[in-house]
């Protein structure tokens, strides 16, 4: 199966997608079942709680009986109503990371309350289309309260100016009337989250996909599941020898390199150069995050610097927000990983 293809479809009546390149499996966005949990991206009226010492945070009240932890809140009273962002997954049991930082994305832009300002992505070079969608987004944000900003995404480049203008004034619009939402009265979700088939229209665009397929059973027909069952085993093979183990625990996700049957002398370098290079694919489609721990496999200390290079550019392309940490006394290498998703078996229980 060659090529870039989007294939969307429905489980259980919830929204399903998945992203296939050459036939592997890139990415894949399922809703929730059935969960009232608060999701990234969600924005609800919340009032503030009760403080939590030693983590300069506040336990805020969402409303349904549901709570969020915003941190940096020193100073911030019990009892006070705002507006917040869900920012990403809350662990089980615990509350949902959120921030008073709002952001309405779309496909081409993102509108910015609290940023003002008009800017295009850096990644468009190109003067006279750079110079075109400024105009359109000033046209467009003349109208806008003070102190509304706006970014205009990458994908936007090149794209009709009639699609950008429809989003940016959807956009403005949502934003507005979120914000005049009077924050003194009961928490309460004010827009939901984006469900898995927006999302995959609004992310997946570099590069746009070859094909989409959304008709009933798409995941059946494109080998989705197949692919999906692999994600299910600790087991990956990376090359013809090399492997890696990835195995999550309550603590941290540790994962195990191994180099199987070949035993020339760069034998280690191949594998841990592999495991740099899909290992943030594979925390992403299984849904992991926290603290991930990688027992590479034996190799020189002055080949240390070329793995970790190479596992910062995966990093860098696959947006979910990790930190190299750094290495341990015992050679081990540590990430702290943003939580934006759900594990897959929360997803998809067997």
């Amino acid at each position: 199966m060659k090529g870039r293809i989007a294939v969307l479809d429905r489980i259980d009546g919830r929204a399903a997608a998945a992203l296939i390149v050459d036939g592997r499996l890139e990415d894949l966005l399922i809703d929730p079942p059935g969960e009232d949990r608060p999701r990234p991206g969600a924005i609800y009226r919340a009032r503030t709680d009760r403080p939590v010492k030693g983590q300069n945070g506040i336990m805020l009240k969402l409303g349904n009986g549901q709570m969020g932890f915003l941190r940096q809140a020193k100073g911030i009273a019990a009892g006070l109503g705002m507006l917040v962002q869900v920012s990403s997954q809350a662990e089980d049991g615990k509350a949902a990371p959120v921030t008073t930082r709002l952001l309405f994305k779309g496909r081409y832009a993102i509108v910015t309350p609290g940023a003002r300002g008009l800017n295009v992505a850096r990644s468009i070079r190109d003067e006279d289309e750079r110079n075109r969608l400024m105009e359109i987004a000033h046209d467009v944000m003349d109208t806008a309260p003070d102190g509304i900003g706006l970014i205009l995404r990458s994908v936007a480049a090149e794209t009709d100016e009639d699609a950008i203008r429809e989003e940016l004034e959807t956009l403005l619009a949502t934003c507005v009337s979120i914000m005049a939402e009077p924050v003194d009265t009961d928490p309460q979700l004010l827009l939901d989250a984006p469900e898995a088939d927006y999302l995959a229209w609004r992310e997946w665009t570099d590069p746009e996909p070859d094909q989409v397929y959304e008709q009933e059973g798409s995941f059946e027909d494109h080998g989705v599941w197949d692919l999906i069952e692999g994600l299910r085993q600790p087991y990956v093979k990376l090359s013809e020898h090399a492997s890696m183990y990835i195995e999550p625990t309550r603590a941290l996700v540790a994962i195990d390199v191994n180099t199987g049957g070949d035993f020339s002398f760069s034998a280690g370098l191949k594998a841990n150069l592999a495991t740099a290079r899909d290992l943030p694919r594979q925390l992403r489609l299984r849904g992991l995050g926290g603290q991930i721990v990688i027992d590479f496999a034996p190799m020189g200390k002055k080949d240390r610097l070329s793995v970790e290079q190479a596992l910062k550019r995966a990093l860098k392309s696959d947006g979910v927000e990790t930190t190299v940490v750094g290495w341990t006394p015992l050679g081990h290498l540590e990430l702290q990983r943003k939580r934006e998703r759900l594990l897959l078996e929360t997803l998809l229980p067997e």
